[in-house]
């Protein structure tokens, strides 16, 4: 019994050690696979950015914020050919400074993968607009996705051509590339659309001038045309339901100080005006005086919950009634802190907030401090 034991004792280790050794061995081949494959996944990721590194030594050279541009647009740090140099040359010719270039390419970085044929072309097309090419290196400087965002030159000139055919002037056109340059980039059928739906709300409130209508809300807002025509359209028949607006006066709001309201977000508008008229309630005013104020002051809908109530809250504890601000609806245009600092200033100078006129609450700074000495003098 002793031997078979031993025996049993001796197969049972050398099967366990086999065991084991095929464990252990097949272990070690997946770790060696495993090992060689991260390997040259890891030598790949070594030797893959050589082009990227030139290109980086090119826009640090150039005075790029590398850092910003990444975070903006890092796709364009993968790409094999870009032509930083060349667009470097062509703005430079523009009349861009060095400076300028660099933090053109560090807020739109996509700007370096353009051909100078593309720059070229769509250079001239704006040109036809501006009467300079400092007036379109300005407009890069400030907005350089309006330009490079889209080499859509065809698209570009289509747009140009459209908008002059539905009666916007030269002058017009300037101050869209100026102010909103990225309507050239919309699709021209958006741009179509939002003509369209302008001139149908034209003819639906009686107005017979089409042309007219477009190009007055277009110089009031330029920035309609980069809109949804369904907020829009939203926005207009919330002014006309909530203020229970004629034909006639919803025509001379749209075309005048209500332009700007009709590209804001309709939930914006409606929440904002919710507020106002709450707040304004608790406050004694009724209906008809909530809706004079806020027509007479169609910007006041832009003004959040919080900054509104504050800016009232402020006014109010300074003994300004409510009449009186209702009458001076701009004051509020002014920030929190201006209307703190200048009552402190004015009440020092022993200035009557609550007997006498609050519009230089609202003044530009020059205005203000010139008539702020004056007070001071007496």
């Amino acid at each position: 019994m002793a031997p078979r034991n031993l025996l049993c004792m001796r197969s049972n280790f050398l099967f366990g050690s086999r065991c084991w050794m095929i464990r252990f061995s097949a272990e070690m081949l997946f770790k060696s696979v495993s090992f060689r494959l991260f390997r040259v996944k890891y030598d790949n990721t070594d030797t893959e950015p050589l082009e990227n590194e030139k290109l980086l030594n090119n826009l640090l050279t150039m005075g790029v914020d590398v850092d910003m541009a990444k975070k903006r647009q890092p796709g364009v740090f993968n790409r094999v050919g870009t032509n930083e140099q060349d667009l470097k040359m062509f703005l430079l010719s523009k009349g861009a400074k060095e400076e300028v270039i660099a933090s053109i390419i560090s807020r739109y970085p996509r700007a370096i993968t353009r051909t100078p044929e593309s720059l070229s072309k769509r250079w001239d097309l704006w040109r036809k607009i501006m009467t300079s090419d400092l007036e379109i290196v300005n407009i890069l400087e400030r907005s350089p996705e309006s330009f490079f965002r889209s080499n859509n030159n065809l698209n570009l000139e289509n747009n140009i051509k459209f908008l002059y055919s539905v009666g916007l002037t030269h002058k017009c056109l300037c101050r869209l590339l100026t102010n909103a340059p990225r309507t050239f980039s919309n699709s021209l059928d958006l741009n179509k659309q939002m003509v369209e739906l302008l001139q149908e709300v034209c003819l639906s409130l009686g107005h017979n001038d089409p042309t007219d209508f477009v190009r007055k809300i277009i110089l009031k807002n330029p920035f309609i045309l980069s809109q949804s025509t369904k907020r829009v359209k939203a926005n207009i028949e919330f002014l006309q339901s909530t203020f229970s607006l004629n034909n006639e006066e919803l025509l001379v709001l749209i075309c005048g100080p209500g332009a700007e309201i009709l590209d804001l977000s309709n939930y914006y508008a409606k929440r904002n005006y919710t507020n106002i008229k709450e707040k304004l309630f608790s406050l004694g005013c009724t209906e008809e005086e909530v809706q004079k104020f806020v027509l007479s002051y169609p910007d006041l809908i832009f003004l959040g919950e919080k900054k509104f109530n504050d800016k009232i809250d402020c006014l109010i504890e300074e003994k300004i009634t409510i009449s009186h601000i209702i009458e001076n609806p701009r004051i509020l245009d002014s920030s929190i802190n201006t209307l703190k600092s200048r009552i402190k200033e004015l009440v020092n100078a022993g200035y009557n907030l609550s007997t006498s006129s609050i519009t230089l609450l609202s003044w530009s700074q020059k205005r203000y401090k010139a008539k702020l000495k004056k007070l001071n003098i007496g």
